[in-house]
């Protein structure tokens, strides 16, 4: 596959919010895309509403038998009968960072220019809202980016933007040292903390990654990040690159989204625009961060149930986000505060557990439903009635439920006008916030 563009690519695990907008993005430059998942949701709706085809549920026929490549997500094992079948028919398979990857250094593309400009938006939180943030700047710009975005953006209303230029905005994980696979000249690292537990056996091993990716970094490029976050400051001594402060970005930009953290977001953004376009002043930036509407999924105003309670959905599943997207809710009610918190992956839930069961703070209420698994299997030592303890532990009201039904009960009749509802989680938390305004 190398330097020579995909004709036919299959995607396994197409409704991970990464995997459709590499599709699309593929699509977009000529190739016949197809993919498959477990289950239909908003993000396959879109794809197929785009042309591309998505199979429920998986199995060995999905696969074409002259697919060029078969692109897969992390949470699909090689196992999964996808894969095994690619393997039968001798296609090459490469997973959504390798590929984007390739698509970073240019290996993926028509164009013999080489590769294109990678901007990555890093960091433990804030990077979705942020690149979501940049991209708008930018195009506002006239830049004409290409970005992919961990989110569909309501500017956009994808999470895929094809730009005319050779700019590529992506949002990059750390996960499995996956942000290492891109060739980013400019790097924006939001802040740092310990997370991927069941990669990262210690904070000290996530920054080992992130010490990598700085060092990466040409010395025509840049780095913005905060270069006084505890975590991040020992870091930088390897920078050849141009060290920017984004925390000395500009005045608070006003924001149609609620929160300090996303100030924070803000401010990175339009420090990432300045340093790639110099003469983009101050006010586009802020015309831009005024107007821009956010993200699926990230303080994601839902609509209000049959009574008036306000219902809000947020993707935060590590103790930090949740804190503060919960002190941005009670800054905005009067009235109790109910949250249905369902918590990602086992090893985070327990290696984080004192931190989550003090992340509830501005809650009144708290329903903590049963463990998103994804990628990991029950060992039997963490639980959602364990976390459920530990809140209660600290003085605050927090209930173990057995299900969505019985957390979708509960919502539907104790809170009162005035109230506010707010669903959380990485996993599909989600629907019931759509069942409770439905």
């Amino acid at each position: 596959m190398d330097s020579k563009f995909p004709q036919k690519v299959h995607f396994v695990g197409v409704g991970g919010i990464g995997m459709s907008a590499l599709a699309q993005m593929l699509k977009h430059n000529g190739a016949h895309v197809s993919g498959s998942d477990r289950e239909r949701g908003p993000v396959s709706e879109m794809l197929e509403a785009k042309g591309i085809t998505v199979m429920v549920p998986q199995e060995a026929a999905n696969v074409p038998t002259d697919a060029d490549l078969v692109v897969y997500s992390d949470a699909v094992s090689s196992e999964n009968p996808e894969r095994v079948r690619a393997k039968e028919l001798s296609i090459p398979q490469l997973s959504y960072f390798q590929m984007l990857g390739k698509v970073s250094r240019g290996d993926a593309s028509k164009s013999s220019t080489g590769g294109k400009r990678t901007v990555a938006v890093a960091g433990t939180h804030g990077k979705t809202t942020t690149t979501g943030m940049l991209a708008k700047i930018l195009i506002d710009a006239g830049a004409k980016p290409t970005a992919i975005i961990g989110s569909i953006v309501r500017d956009f209303g994808s999470n895929y933007v094809a730009g005319k230029s050779d700019l590529f905005v992506v949002e990059a994980c750390e996960y499995r040292d996956h942000l290492l696979e891109l060739s980013p000249e400019v790097l924006v690292i939001t802040n740092l903390e310990w997370d991927h537990t069941d990669y990262f056996d210690s904070l000290q091993k996530l920054q080992e990654t992130f010490k990598k990716a700085i060092a990466r970094v040409p010395e025509h490029g840049f780095i913005i990040t905060d270069t006084n976050n505890p975590n991040i400051a020992p870091l930088l001594s390897v920078a050849k690159a141009t060290i920017i402060d984004y925390k000395t970005e500009g005045p608070s930009y006003e924001l149609l989204l609620p929160g300090e953290f996303n100030k924070q977001n803000a401010r990175a953004a339009a420090a990432t625009a300045r340093a790639i376009y110099p003469t983009l002043d101050e006010q586009k930036c802020a015309e831009s961060l005024r107007a821009f509407q956010g993200t699926w999924r990230r303080f994601e105003t839902k609509g209000k149930t049959k009574s008036g309670v306000l219902v809000y959905d947020d993707y935060a599943h590590h103790p930090t986000a949740v804190a503060g997207t919960l002190k941005a809710l009670r800054e905005k009610t009067q009235g109790k505060v109910f949250v249905a918190f369902q918590p990602h992956l086992f090893s985070r839930t327990r290696d984080l557990l004192d931190a989550f069961a003090h992340a509830f703070e501005d809650a009144d209420e708290i329903l903590i439903a049963p463990i998103y698994a994804a990628r990991e299997t029950d060992d039997g030592t963490i639980s959602n009635e364990i976390l459920a303890e530990h809140i209660r532990a600290t003085g605050k009201s927090s209930v173990r439920a057995l299900s969505f039904k019985e957390i979708e009960e509960i919502l539907s009749s104790a809170p009162k006008e005035g109230d506010s509802i707010m669903t959380m989680g990485a996993g599909d938390i989600y629907k019931i916030a759509d069942a409770l305004v439905s």
